[in-house]
């Protein structure tokens, strides 16, 4: 099959590869895999940003494909039926994290493009467990990106602790940023996006946002809450001044550049808080796709063909993409 592999010799590339078509063990599924989208943790992994935990793995971890085999433990979706093979893998089932309900915390937990092939690939395997049934109403190119983009910025909302009606800053606005802003803003939120670049801000505003402007500018009124999604440490402590009594500022990211140091006063008194939002629970991604069911979301799509899966990344590096990537694995209708 044709696959993308992190380049073992060119550290900070990926590469055409021709693989065996995987086998599904126990509990997988085999997914013929239609369409995936390009996350800016594949550019972590495919940068060395993260270490190396499987030499020459294939990226991709917003993979919507059709179920095509079964290994012999498997339960769960027919084939035939379309599913999702999301970031998270696996986890033990048994430590205390998974017990109360964070085996987002598992030691043990296994990521899909890090630890196991994933999906820039024609074929790609999922425990079924881990599989996700995804909504209609949605094509294939819009579905990918829920399922890292969405379910991550969704669980980073929740860890913003927005109040009802409440102002949200969002620090970025790329792929989940774009899916986070309408889902506060479907939830009665004001929203206030604050990036770099003209074209997101333009689209900020287009998806309902009450303002948009540059990072270092104070926003209308104190927030509330606030999400960093940008990679971008330096952004902490402008994200921190902006918020008003009692604000959280969520971090959405795996990978965040060096914070500066912060002023206690200035930045933290009066009650605000930082968290850290650290890959997502099947409940999270259970709970965002009833949320696309119910309250259809505009999900901007660049598309790329597969052979440019090397293209899409450089573009999203560079910050060329306009809402998220998504490569088209197998032609349409096919």
């Amino acid at each position: 099959m044709r696959a993308w592999v992190a380049s073992a010799s060119r550290p900070g590339t990926v590469e055409p590869a021709v693989l065996p078509v995987p086998v599904p063990a126990g509990d997988e599924l085999l997914v013929r895999v239609a369409v995936c989208g390009v996350c800016r943790t594949d550019l972590h992994v495919r940068d060395g940003d993260l270490p190396a935990h499987r030499t020459r793995v294939v990226p991709g971890h917003e993979a919507v494909g059709e179920v095509v085999a079964a290994g012999p433990d498997a339960t769960g979706p027919a084939a035939g039926t379309r599913v999702g093979i999301p970031w998270l893998r696996r986890t033990c089932g048994t430590c205390a994290f998974c017990g109360r309900g964070q085996e987002n915390l598992c030691p043990s937990s296994r990521y899909t493009g890090w630890d196991a092939d994933g999906g820039y690939a024609e074929y790609a395997t999922v425990p079924a467990a881990y599989a996700y049934e995804l909504p209609q109403g949605y094509a294939e190119e819009e579905l990918a990106p829920l399922l890292c983009a969405g379910i991550i910025g969704y669980r980073a909302l929740r860890r913003a602790d927005l109040p009802p009606g409440g102002h949200l800053g969002i620090y970025g606005y790329g792929a989940s940023a774009h899916l986070t802003a309408q889902i506060a803003l479907a939830q009665g939120a004001s929203v206030h996006v604050f990036t770099r670049s003209p074209a997101a801000r333009g689209l900020a505003l287009r998806l309902g946002a009450a303002s948009a402007a540059d990072p270092s500018a104070p926003p209308p009124r104190p927030l509330d809450a606030a999400i960093l999604f940008a990679p971008a440490g330096e952004l902490v402590p402008l994200a921190l001044r902006a918020l008003g009594s009692g604000g959280t500022l969520s971090i959405a990211g795996i990978h965040l550049s060096a914070i500066p140091p912060l002023d206690y006063r200035r930045d933290l008194f009066r009650e605000r808080t930082v968290r850290s939002v650290t890959a997502n629970t099947r409940a999270d991604g259970r709970a965002l796709f009833a949320v696309a069911a119910a309250q259809p979301l505009r999900v901007m799509v660049t598309p790329y063909a597969f052979d440019r899966a090397d293209r899409a990344l450089d573009d999203l590096a560079a910050g060329r993409v306009n809402g998220v990537a998504v490569l088209r694995v197998r032609p349409a209708g096919c």
